[in-house]
């Protein structure tokens, strides 16, 4: 796509270049990433055998997405995007860095991932709203929806498939080594965003009085509520994603003491979910054409059900790690029809605001799911507590099917089409 611009010709349009960065950064944050959400509850559960102590570590991660995500999404919406991405790679550095500095001192300790746990969620928080309020100002419209699935194949593919893979093999040579890997990823990427090409900062609209804090995370809280459509999603993933949170949250244990898994193999465990999430990626196009959007989205309730129920009636390695395939597929579905409908549906300025108040909501339900699988599983053993969590599936079905209407489903399909324009 080309533009004229007064007295210098045509102006090309960056948008390939720059879905290239965002892919690449993608892609190696998240491998680092996907190394060390295994590399830290394997050490944790190398310390202790108490489930709720080791799901204390993905409650840690994921509990910054409750307390700062509505200011963190002022945050974004006030400031240049690229640069707070660089901001949240040097927290990581720094964070990682000291558990290297602790193990050398012969200081690490659970308390000690706790802690870190908390910034490096943090550092998640920043990152994950700024890169998601990115991407309209980085891609034109025509261009989107396939960045959006590029972005959500490479998210997933080094996130939970090949990260988990190499952080188990590392973490089974030495847990300074899986480490000492995602330091080094993490500052890679940062210095890629310096190839994206354009202003990442939201335009300020003329004449607009100037509003606090609270009143700005007021406004996208609103703006949640209102869209309907966008509030049912956002239930939709907070129940899902506290499924995601206890599977998550009880693996490592179940899978290395109760299925016998090595260590090293556990990644390849985890990894079943990143090569589910690849392949309902590359299907999203050919099944949302076949089927239509609302359907290959409720697709992630089903399969989602499929990731906790099949471990809470048995512990056959192959049938937990075809349940993590299909968990995958369905998250793959999801997310990338959600990011297209969402950035359709709310305005660039309000971008940050509305995905810190939605993935408050949704992403704040992990811990929820991680700190409750932890004391069921002490309580009433594993088996209990996945059954516990598949009933969560069940629970958003009417709603969504009530909402997300083939009427409904017409209408973002026109405005998807309109955009592409």
């Amino acid at each position: 796509m080309t533009s004229v611009v007064a007295g210098r010709g045509p102006a090309i349009d960056p948008s390939a270049r720059n879905t290239a960065v965002l892919v690449g950064f993608t892609a190696i944050t998240n491998l680092a990433d996907g190394a060390l959400k295994v590399a830290l509850p394997l050490i944790a559960a190398s310390m202790t055998t108490s489930p709720s102590l080791v799901s204390g570590v993905l409650l840690t991660l994921t509990l910054p997405w409750v307390f700062a995500a509505l200011h963190v999404g002022v945050l974004v919406d006030r400031r240049d995007r690229r640069t707070l991405l660089w901001v949240a790679n040097g927290v990581r550095v720094a964070v990682v860095g000291g558990f290297l500095a602790a193990m050398a001192l012969e200081a690490f300790s659970l308390p000690l991932i706790y802690v870190g746990g908390i910034l490096l969620g943090l550092a998640e928080v920043i990152a994950l709203t700024s890169a998601a309020a990115l991407v309209p100002s980085a891609v034109s419209p025509s261009l989107r929806e396939r960045a959006n699935a590029w972005l959500t194949g490479a998210e997933t593919v080094c996130n939970e498939f090949v990260g988990p893979f190499v952080g188990g093999l590392l973490v089974a040579i030495g847990a300074a080594f899986a480490l000492g890997a995602t330091v080094a990823g993490y500052l890679l990427t940062a210095a890629t965003l310096v190839l994206l090409a354009g202003r990442f900062r939201a335009a300020a609209k003329e004449g607009q009085p100037s509003r606090s804090v609270h009143q700005q995370i007021g406004d996208g809280l609103r703006f949640l509520w209102r869209e309907r459509l966008l509030r049912v999603m956002t239930l939709v993933v907070a129940a899902l994603n506290t499924c995601w949170g206890a599977w998550l949250a009880l693996m490592p244990l179940y899978a290395t003491k109760v299925m016998g898994l090595p260590v090293s193999r556990y990644g390849l465990l985890v990894g079943a979910l990143g090569l589910g999430g690849l392949t309902g990626t590359m299907i999203m196009s050919v099944s949302t054409r076949l089927f239509g959007r609302r359907y290959v989205m409720f697709a992630n309730v089903v399969l989602t059900f499929a990731l906790v129920a099949i471990p809470a009636v048995t512990a056959n390695v192959w049938a937990v790690g075809l349940g993590a395939f299909l968990g995958g597929v369905g998250g793959g579905l999801w997310v990338v029809n959600s990011r297209t409908v969402s950035q359709i549906l709310v305005p660039g300025d309000m971008l940050g605001r509305y995905s810190s108040a939605s993935r408050m909501f949704g992403w704040g339900a992990v811990p929820v799911g991680a700190g409750l699988s932890g004391v069921l599983a002490e309580w009433f053993g594993f088996s209990v507590s996945f059954a516990f969590f598949s009933l969560a599936t069940v629970l958003v079905i009417v709603p969504f099917a009530r909402v997300f209407t083939p009427a409904v489903q017409a209408e973002v399909e026109a405005k998807v089409s309109i955009d592409r324009v």
